[in-house]
């Protein structure tokens, strides 16, 4: 894969309005020991459920390492940080000792303490990303955002940490003092980026507390299943453009917004099995294209069918319409069980395999 965005843990130190997932929020002393044992419990089958090549090949024809993207909640928060996130670290170093892959790690940064960048840093990480310049992130509105940037920068100039842009963005602010200049190989960045107008996000996605809020401005001409983090291209390994989400129990997706159901479990089974087996399925394939609106075709479902599918009422009574909807309806009528078919069959099959042994 290209890359990999794999959500450790479901806790946080925030519950903010516009986030994607209720789970994303605070737990505290048994139900914080809880939620990061998820994660806990599933780590090193994931690990070892990934290729043993995490590279592939750009439009040069050149191999290049796959990024691994790992994200919270918030992985710096105590409870987290050193019985969840720093191991995590240390076992992506042991499972890929020769050809690493990259490592990229988000954070709101409100947190972040000199140490930790040294513990990340020495643990292979590459790139920190500060995941929260927007005005949702309470302390963050409006200009006190740029105050907070330029206390990191301030944290991260000392640590030698360049720092680089995410791109897209309009605002000079949003953007690092020399946006043209490139790191030196193997120079650790940092960058910033949040929910802003005039990144990908800025319409935020029809999921969680999001869509609870009416935060949503997404029509049904915002196609995120094409953009970087949907599913386009999630079906073609080792090569540009493909990414898969992974939640902490080890649950696969093929968006970052992820579906109405997994495509499998990394706790269960390899990726490569999974991807293998999902990738007959049509709808599968539309997805893949960027073309949910085309998930139905080979069983009756026209493209105006899914547009009629593609409405519900948000949490502010509006009536919105986007193409993430039509695809939940799709997923609660044919492919979730779709889904759950062929994941029953590959267990099957692999249980078999290993009495035979």
């Amino acid at each position: 894969m290209q890359s990999l965005y794999w959500v450790l843990t479901w806790a946080c130190h925030r519950k903010c309005v516009h986030c994607y997932d209720d789970r994303f929020r605070p737990y505290v002393r048994g139900a914080l020991t809880d939620v990061v044992a998820e994660g806990q419990r599933a780590y090193e089958a994931i690990l070892a459920n990934l290729p043993d090549d995490m590279s592939w090949t750009d439009a040069a024809g050149v191999r290049q390492p796959t990024l691994i993207v790992l994200a919270g909640g918030e992985l710096l928060i105590d409870g987290v940080r050193q019985e969840l996130f720093y191991p995590v670290l240390e076992a992506i170093q042991r499972r890929w000792p020769d050809a690493p892959p990259r490592l990229s790690v988000q954070t709101t940064g409100d947190i972040l303490e000199p140490e930790h960048i040294d513990a990340m840093l020495s643990r292979g990480v590459t790139t920190i990303a500060i995941a929260s310049i927007d005005d949702y992130h309470v302390g963050m509105k409006g200009e006190r955002k740029f105050r907070f940037m330029d206390k990191i920068r301030a944290m991260m100039a000392e640590k030698g940490v360049r720092e680089v842009s995410l791109g897209g963005g309009k605002s000079e602010k949003l953007k690092a003092p020399d946006p043209a200049a490139r790191p030196r190989s193997g120079e650790p960045t940092f960058l910033f980026f949040g929910a802003q107008e005039d990144l990908w996000i800025g319409e935020l996605w029809p999921r969680g507390r999001a869509w609870a809020n009416g935060l949503s401005n997404a029509d049904y001409q915002t196609n995120f299943c094409a953009r970087w983090s949907g599913a386009k291209n999630f079906l073609k390994m080792h090569e540009a453009g493909s990414e898969i989400a992974i939640e902490p129990d080890g649950s696969i997706y093929p968006c970052c917004l992820k579906t109405r159901s997994p495509l499998g479990s990394l706790a269960e089974e390899s990726l490569s099995s999974i991807i293998e087996s999902v990738s007959s399925l049509p709808a599968i394939q539309a997805l893949n294209a960027g073309d949910p609106e085309g998930m139905g075709l080979a069983t009756g479902w026209s493209r105006e069918d899914f547009k009629s599918r593609s409405t519900a009422t948000d949490g502010k009574g509006r009536e919105v319409s986007n193409a993430c909807l039509g695809c939940d309806r799709y997923f609660e009528e044919h492919l979730g069980a779709d889904l759950k078919a062929l994941r029953t069959a590959r267990l099957v099959k692999k249980k078999a395999a290993q009495a035979a042994l």
